[in-house]
């Protein structure tokens, strides 16, 4: 069965109705990235697997979760209550199956203000790009996400910031993997916290910067 990468930064308001809802056999896997608000005990309490990840950053915590993998599809998904775990056999599925090599979770907002419009259009920006210089049919950058463990390695993924998911599908298109997307739910995160790329403009645009640097390199 799957593991769930969880990159995690101050996530404890979201986190025991994350990992109560994994499906069953998939085993959590909390990346944390520097929480100060006890993140990592309560995630331990919970039955997650546990790393701490360094230095600062998105790429950073889901690359160490990664790496603490051990099952043949690797999922990853965001930890502050977003996505709901019990979809997760949308995407990995697929690629347990054999049918695809990275399947993405297309987001669908489940009520207003769930994506907030500047966090819409840079995602909608950037894979506008993704689809003129690839040809990868895609319309998310699909924070929810699967692919093999051993494929995701050899992709030999360097970016620690921000641009790692935008770097995984580069570099899995130009390896030819088969690329496909599933529709999943998008909720507004949990109370208590703020997402740290479309709680905020500066997020938001921060996150861009570092997918552009990406795509430009």
């Amino acid at each position: 069965m799957p593991d769930v990468v969880l990159p995690c930064l101050d996530e404890a308001a979201a986190l025991p109705w994350v990992l109560s809802r994994m499906p069953a056999g998939y085993r959590a896997i909390v990346a944390d990235n520097g929480s100060c608000d006890g993140s990592p005990a309560l995630a331990a309490a919970f039955g997650a697997t546990v790393v701490h990840a360094t230095p600062r950053g998105f790429g950073a915590a889901a690359h160490a979760g990664l790496a603490a993998a051990t099952a043949d599809v690797v999922c990853f998904m965001d930890a502050d209550g977003s996505f709901d775990p019990r979809q997760l056999p949308r995407v990995a599925e697929p690629v347990a199956a054999g049918t695809h090599d990275l399947l993405l979770g297309r987001r669908r907002p489940t009520r207003p203000g769930a994506w907030p419009v500047h966090g819409r259009l840079g995602n909608a920006v950037v894979a506008w790009r993704l689809r003129r210089t690839t040809g990868m049919v895609v319309h998310d950058l699909g924070p929810m996400r699967a692919a093999r463990r051993e494929a995701l390695l050899a992709l030999g993924l360097t970016d620690r910031r921000f641009g790692y998911p935008l770097e995984m599908m580069l570099r899995a298109a130009a390896a030819g993997w088969r690329i496909g997307e599933a529709d999943v739910d998008y909720a507004p995160r949990a109370a208590g916290g703020r997402s740290k790329v479309t709680g905020s403009v500066r997020g938001t645009v921060r996150a861009v910067r570092d997918m552009s640097r990406v795509l430009a390199s």
